[in-house]
């Protein structure tokens, strides 16, 4: 079972894929939002061509447990997601997934120049932790 990962912002959203068996995150693509619709659509697109049975959205939470305006963003984002296709799509706390990511990108030296790929670098690691609770089938 393939499993997509999301770290929707407001200019790009990070895109993670499983390998097949779904035991493995890797970072995918990066995806700079243009329109809604046409995000849901390229979205939609990857789910469909990678035969993917379940989308995890980073729910973007304030250090103290709480929504803010971003996460509101995200809820209304994974809302319209949902209306577009008929997998489950879920969502997993994202605290520290961009920290993380960082701190990835730096162990591994990564350029400036991709600096960008921190976003699907946060949505493996969201999406890996997933993984790694067991949630795969």
């Amino acid at each position: 079972m393939r499993y997509l990962g999301l770290d929707v912002g407001d200019r790009w959203i990070g895109v993670a894929l499983s390998d097949p068996s779904g035991k493995l995150a890797s970072p995918f693509t990066i995806l700079k939002r243009v329109e809604e619709l046409a995000d849901l659509e390229a979205i939609v697109s990857i789910i469909n061509q990678h035969d993917v049975r379940r989308v995890i959205v980073g729910l973007p939470r304030s250090m103290d447990g709480t929504l803010g305006r971003q996460a509101e963003k995200v809820e209304d984002f994974t809302r319209k997601l949902r209306q577009h296709t008929e997998i489950p799509v879920e969502f997993r706390d994202e605290r520290l997934t961009t920290v993380s990511a960082r701190q990835l990108m730096r162990a591994s030296q990564t350029r400036k120049s991709q600096k960008r790929r921190d976003d699907a670098i946060a949505a493996a690691v969201l999406l890996q932790a997933f993984l790694d609770e067991g949630h795969s089938e």
